[in-house]
């Protein structure tokens, strides 16, 4: 566990200035430059115009911000992002603001009715004592991993997602994120178990969820007493058999992470597949932001006027920096994710100092189906485009 902080853009552009590489005034360090200042400009004014225990989450469309209370799934994404911004700018106001921020989560521990603690409390309290050491943190996140744990179900083989009655044993694409917390609660408490339980619904996810061409359903529903499935749908994406872009990514970001935990090579040519399917998929735009579905063009509408996900793009670009560092030879995860985080760094996307109620990036979708979310700023893509961004900042220094 980093104790000292890490303070990721000074130690990339030194890196960067070594050798032949390109110098901080380099036009090609130009968009990281820009998008660094308007993370910190952003970041800061959010912190200073939102709520701690009330965490801006999207952009209604009225202009209002709809904010994330303590039992939101995405209450710490804003924390976390505070913390990733610190590391990217080392802007101290930052680390004070995120501190405050986290701390206000404190009884999110006594949840226990959803799989997503992980994102509720590993993406802030987790960051918050990844970079400052302070063990304080710890007690929370012992409640809130072991609360996960409970969900596990071995005869099924995996956690459940939801406590919706029209479901018997729903488990979703996006579980696979949350098992992190499972791996690092495993090695810091001491529990064996978690890792067990992570390894195995990872397994089971692999068997069940994925099609042959590697694109994931996104809800797979078991019977509790058999673990037998008993359908495959979906709750987010376009119809039961598309290819939900956010869900695509939240699969190859998962199995890269199941294999950088525990190395088992199953998990390593999953994720490898997953990231074939999204790179060479015919309908990626240009500009390497997917629609928020592949499929869209089969029904709803073309791809032209399909609204993008950035959400989905940045989980994608942290997903492959992370990638690229698990193989060989990773450069093509590396070249592709660059291609991501310069678009989602470009005029299109990227908010101007000021605007966009101080979220960082633009047009992402959260559920377009139940026509909530479309084409707003989202609390989850800012906190991966900075996830991305740290990682890119990191890989660079690690090659020069």
């Amino acid at each position: 566990m980093r104790k000292a902080f890490c303070l990721v853009v000074v130690a990339a552009i030194m890196a960067f200035n070594c050798g032949a590489a390109p110098t901080q005034d380099s036009p090609s360090l130009n968009w990281f430059k820009k998008t660094t200042e308007v993370i910190a400009f952003q970041l800061n004014k959010a912190a200073q115009t939102y709520q701690p225990g009330q965490n801006p989450r999207s952009v209604n469309p009225n202009g209002t911000v709809r904010t994330a209370g303590l039992t939101d799934w995405t209450t710490g994404f804003f924390p976390g992002s505070l913390w990733y911004g610190y590391e990217l700018t080392g802007d101290k106001n930052l680390a004070e603001a995120a501190k405050k921020f986290t701390l206000a989560l404190d009884s999110v521990r006594n949840i226990t009715s959803t799989h997503d603690m992980g994102f509720m409390l590993y993406c802030s309290y987790g960051n918050a004592f990844r970079i400052t050491g302070d063990k304080s943190y710890l007690p929370v996140l012992a409640d809130g991993v072991k609360h996960l744990y409970n969900r596990f179900n071995p005869k099924v083989g995996v956690i459940k997602s939801w406590d919706f009655s029209w479901w018997h044993y729903p488990v979703i694409i996006d579980n696979m994120m949350n098992l992190e917390y499972l791996y690092w609660g495993a090695k810091e408490f001491k529990n064996p178990d978690y890792a067990v339980a992570a390894n195995t619904h990872a397994t089971t996810t692999m068997k069940n969820h994925y099609r042959k061409d590697y694109s994931s359903y996104h809800v797979v529903d078991y019977d509790p007493a058999t673990g037998k499935v008993l359908r495959k749908a979906t709750h987010q994406g376009l119809t039961d058999e598309s290819a939900w872009a956010r869900g695509q990514a939240w699969g190859l970001y998962g199995y890269t992470m199941c294999y950088e935990n525990s190395k088992d090579p199953k998990f390593l040519a999953q994720a490898e597949h997953i990231a074939a399917f999204i790179m060479n998929h015919p309908r990626t735009p240009k500009d390497k932001i997917p629609v928020w579905d592949y499929d869209v063009h089969n029904a709803l509408e073309t791809e032209e006027s399909a609204p993008r996900d950035a959400s989905a793009a940045a989980v994608i670009a942290s997903a492959l920096l992370d990638l690229s560092k698990q193989v060989k030879n990773g450069e093509k995860y590396v070249d592709y994710a660059e291609q991501i985080l310069k678009s989602l760094s470009s005029d299109a996307y990227l908010a101007k100092p000021g605007e966009n109620s101080y979220f960082i990036l633009k047009h992402s979708v959260g559920a377009f189906l139940y026509n909530s979310e479309i084409d707003t700023p989202l609390d989850y893509a800012d906190y991966y485009y900075l996830e991305a961004l740290k990682r890119y900042a990191e890989i660079k220094k690690i090659n020069h």
